[in-house]
């Protein structure tokens, strides 16, 4: 496979029915332990890009062209079953405030043993007793009690840990994250940001972060690709894009953010 590309975006174009292409023309190569991030705001198509790695276009939408490797493998050519070993496993994903993947009616620690479950052959017990570890590990004090608890008995921010925990069981490749900070005050955004990091130093985890937030991209990330309208008006390694940008849009961002010194650039 060369140098080790993990996952190639070649030339994609997304289109849902016959209405104008969401993504058009959209390239990305990243290698393992990679942070990519894609800045833009809603209706950019920044989504669109991550749910088509995940082969989770909503309704009609498709890839009507390009194409999507993981590993040397085409995406668009897996099956629903090809899908459903990958997902959760060697590819996963993470929400906004991860109200998503998180049923407010159940406790915790059923969703995070049914996760478990689903994705491997373990019996309850050794389920439950990994989703605590998994829940020491992102630093959430008393697992147990964690793990007893409904999510609105939770804050944001530890919510935010509880779904990168279970999204990190199976310690995936790739962790796609879609603003994954947006819905949380600036201190605790801080907090998952920097843990997000310690997944890569821990695990070689590659990470995509889609947000709208520029300094929470710039901060994490490798490499940096900024979005208007369907396409990637910017895009290289992170230093490139921050003092050589070469669109009016990036540039507007980039004055919009806040100084750029230590984490007050996470805002």
């Amino acid at each position: 496979m060369g140098m080790g590309k993990m996952l190639e975006i070649k030339d994609i174009t997304v289109q849902y029915g016959n209405n104008f292409p969401t993504l058009e023309h959209f390239g990305l190569s990243m290698k393992k332990g990679e942070i990519v991030g894609v800045v833009g705001e809603s209706g950019s198509g920044k989504t669109t890009v991550i749910r088509a790695v995940l082969g989770a276009l909503p309704g009609a939408g498709k890839v009507t062209s390009g194409d999507i490797l993981f590993e040397g493998d085409s995406l668009l050519a897996y099956s629903k079953e090809e899908w459903r070993k990958l997902r959760g496993t060697a590819i996963s994903m993470i929400f906004q405030d991860c109200g998503g993947t998180l049923n407010p009616m159940r406790k915790i620690g059923s969703q995070f043993v049914e996760y478990i479950r689903t994705h491997s052959q373990m019996g309850k017990k050794e389920a439950w007793e990994l989703g605590r570890e998994m829940l020491a590990k992102m630093r959430l004090p008393d697992g147990e009690n964690v793990m007893n608890s409904y999510p609105h008995q939770l804050s944001g921010g530890m919510r935010q840990r509880v779904g990168i925990a279970i999204a990190m069981t199976f310690q995936p490749k790739l962790l796609l994250a879609d603003e994954p900070t947006s819905a949380l005050d600036v201190t605790t955004q801080a907090q998952i940001v920097r843990q997000m990091m310690e997944l890569r130093e821990q695990n070689d985890t590659g990470i995509i972060i889609v947000t709208h937030n520029l300094g929470v991209a710039a901060y994490m990330s490798d490499w940096l690709v900024v979005m208007q309208h369907g396409k990637a008006v910017d895009q290289g390694t992170r230093d490139d894009v921050l003092n050589h940008p070469t669109s009016e849009y990036t540039r507007s961002l980039l004055d919009a953010v806040p100084e750029m010194e230590g984490m007050r650039f996470v805002s």
